[in-house]
């Protein structure tokens, strides 16, 4: 009597049943229940390369029907709508496929643990295949990378592009190879496949046209339509890892890094390797002996082992952040600080006394600490981002450090106008670069070498001693950028273009003037 098999869903998907049907270890029938067809129809319908991934494997295994090696056939009772849809909540059709195996008294092979459980605890045979640790084959999209190649960028009937280089010194080189839709099909499903079978590989994003895999060093972005306008996979890899005496830091920043350091920004443009430093600062620590942990989505810092590499808990960082509260490590990284909430989750964790390491893009280091502005209150900035490290092609470009003070903000002098100001000053001429403070609503971040450019001083207070000349009430003068903002009594504003309006013209030819109401 032939033995029959059972798939499930999970073994259609990673293709390793068609390894087992190679070497010969599976003869005979191969059921496969509507239930998985009806998944692999649903995920494809939505778009998602699971679904074709699965219709790739049972079109292979057609093929060994045809040749008379295996017999399959498609049996059971088709999942309803619901049922599909909460497939993963329920279990209802995973049950639907233990049913299907219990009809035929089958071998029911399948990937999923807790339906290998289910499975035992029905009394029904299983060939369980555990997820491998590491995958021995070569992948067919790496023969395009060499030894510097960054990134490879395929695209729908178009050549395979590669950048090759180092992060800020790179150039885009077109291969001779040009791809049909089958071509990037079949490699998006090899991967898929691989990813499925492999738990150190991981699924950080699966949407409707979207998909993002860690593999290892890879990471892999798919994206079809409609989300974009052809079949593309951009895979990206770190050309070399660093270690923190690799940047050649000197004593005074790798001091501030070890004693005082616990609100550290790392910024840069895309691909100027802010990822790599983090990377490397975040080993340095742990050899120190602190508890690093890292929160990442995808997660694509090259670690040690001993970091624990943490992405979103139920789709959230909210959650994670929880979690991490309770762990309570020295530092942790966040690779990276973005979308609004990310700044909140931040905040939060520093306020809590966490050492956090966030991973922002930015081109300027100050373009780095104006992202929290509006985002968390004013004055705790300083309190939770102390050191902003700018990374520029792959080197330390710019170090400041902030400091919370009250004063007169630069550019002012009367005394009852000082308030909290945020210096930003460079770490290594202790020089104020910005200032940034309240004023009325709005926030005001100076740049004082653009003020001194400007003879900002001299022309403030000449504006200033015309202006009280013009107006009977108390006012507000100060300088934004290339221009001032004069706040004056509403019974003032109109005698501004009416009664002294050529004076006030006159002011304007001298440097702009913005007039808003006290």
């Amino acid at each position: 009597m032939e033995e029959v098999y059972v798939l499930d869903t999970s073994i259609v998907v990673d293709a390793r049943i068609i390894e087992l049907v190679e070497k010969g270890e599976v003869r005979g029938k191969i059921v496969i229940p509507k239930a998985v067809i009806a998944e692999l129809e649903h995920q494809a319908n939505r778009n998602k390369e699971v679904g074709f991934a699965g219709f790739s494997t049972i079109r292979k295994l057609r093929e060994y029907e045809a040749k008379g090696l295996i017999t399959v056939v498609i049996e059971g009772e088709r999942p309803s709508p619901l049922q599909i849809i909460n497939a993963k909540s329920t279990g209802e059709i995973d049950a639907l496929i233990r049913e299907v195996a219990k009809i035929y008294n089958a071998v029911l092979v399948t990937g999923d643990k807790v339906q290998h459980e289910a499975a035992e605890a029905e009394g029904i045979k299983t060939l369980y295949l555990h997820a491998k640790e590491e995958i021995k084959e070569r992948l067919e999209f790496e023969k395009y990378f060499e030894k510097n190649t960054m990134s490879i960028h395929i695209k729908e009937n178009d050549f395979v592009k590669a950048k090759v280089g180092s992060p800020g010194n790179w150039k885009l080189i077109k291969l001779d190879d040009k791809l049909s839709i089958e071509d990037v099909r079949r490699i998006s499903e090899e991967i898929i496949e691989v990813s499925k079978r492999n738990r150190n590989f991981y699924f950080e994003i699966d949407k409707e046209g979207a998909t993002v895999i860690q593999m290892g060093e890879y990471r892999i972005v798919i994206a079809k339509p409609p989300f974009s306008d052809g079949f593309e996979i951009t895979i990206v890899r770190p050309i070399k890892k660093l270690k923190l005496e690799d940047y050649n830091i000197d004593e005074k920043l790798l001091s501030r890094l070890e004693e005082r350091a616990e609100g550290i920004l790392i910024c840069g443009p895309p691909g100027s390797g802010k990822s790599t430093f983090a990377t490397a600062l975040a080993e340095y620590y742990a050899k120190k002996g602190k508890i690093v942990k890292t929160m990442e989505d995808p997660r694509d810092m090259k670690v040690v082992n001993e970091i624990t590499q943490y992405s979103k808990l139920d789709g959230s960082f909210e959650n994670t952040k929880d979690i991490l509260l309770l762990v309570r490590p020295d530092y942790t990284f966040y690779d990276e600080v973005r979308k609004a909430v990310d700044f909140k989750i931040y905040a939060d964790m520093r306020m809590a006394g966490i050492g956090l390491v966030g991973v922002v893009h930015a081109k300027k280091a100050i373009d780095a600490i104006q992202r929290f502005i509006d985002k968390v209150e004013l004055g705790i900035i300083p309190q939770i981002v102390d050191t902003v490290i700018l990374i520029d092609k792959g080197k330390v470009s710019k170090v400041y450090y902030l400091e919370q003070v009250i004063k007169v903000p630069t550019g002012m002098t009367e005394r009852d106008l000082a308030r909290p100001v945020i210096e930003v000053r460079d770490f290594y001429n202790d020089k104020i670069e910005f200032e940034i403070y309240k004023f009325g609503e709005e926030t005001v971040v100076l740049d004082l070498s653009k003020s001194r450019r400007f003879g900002k001083d001299k022309v403030l207070e000449s504006v200033r001693r015309s202006l009280k000349r013009m107006l009977s009430y108390n006012f507000e003068l100060e300088r934004v950028g290339d221009k001032l903002i004069l706040r004056a009594d509403s019974r003032d504003i109109p005698k501004l273009f009416k009664k002294h309006k050529k004076k006030f013209e006159k002011l304007n030819k001298k440097i702009p003037i913005e007039v808003r109401e006290l």
